[in-house]
């Protein structure tokens, strides 16, 4: 019974957060809207016990890529009447999109129900002793290691790509230079003055 009040409370209000991210006309409410969708799906996934992907939620996208959303949001100079007037522009096809998609996932419910796929037969069995994450690891590190390997490389390639296409050098940029900073000397920094009373110090 506390289970049930426990998932429809979370499936609600990651409903109605994920409502409000994209209907909000603050981008700074929206971020906040998609935290809060995040951490009351974390909820869900440890009510279904998946403990890693809820963890995931709250260190990975929480963490990181909420705030690093609502940091950018806060510093650019966002100009909402020319947002409004691209979703005014454009609603008719991201209408027809979302219909698309609506229809995607109804056709896919009906072929897997009408299948009667029996997915506890190609799960492979698991110890009911061995915790969740670390059972996960284990197949991670093992059947699925390559794949993930492949994974990390295919991150760091995008990162590298990022830092080339947006590290340019700019005219008039002053660089910092280590070797003279370290050669200076205090007498060179300094200068030690006896004004007269009433006199100020001349710069």
């Amino acid at each position: 019974m506390i289970q049930a009040l426990a998932f429809y409370l979370f499936a609600i209000v990651v409903i109605v957060s994920g409502a409000m991210t994209i209907s909000s006309r603050n981008p700074v409410h929206s971020v906040m809207w998609l935290i809060l969708a995040f951490f009351n799906a974390a909820g869900l996934m440890v009510i279904v016990g998946a403990e890693f992907i809820a963890m995931l939620l709250v260190i990975v996208y929480v963490g990181a890529v909420a705030v690093l959303f609502l940091f950018v949001v806060m510093m650019l100079d966002i100009e909402v009447a020319s947002i409004r007037a691209g979703v005014a522009r454009y609603a008719a096809i991201g209408l027809a999109l979302a219909v698309a998609l609506a229809a995607e996932m109804m056709i896919a419910l009906g072929a897997w129900s009408a299948g009667k796929i029996d997915l506890t037969r190609r799960i492979a069995p698991v110890d009911a002793t061995v915790p969740n994450i670390q059972a996960m690891g284990n197949l991670l590190y093992t059947r699925y290691l390559f794949v993930f390997e492949g994974a990390g490389l295919v991150l760091l390639v995008a990162m590298i790509g990022a830092i080339v296409l947006t590290h340019r050098d700019r005219s008039g940029a002053r660089y910092q230079n280590i070797a003279r900073q370290n050669a200076r000397r205090p007498q060179d920094a300094t200068r030690n003055v006896k004004p007269e009373i009433g006199q100020g110090v001349q710069l």
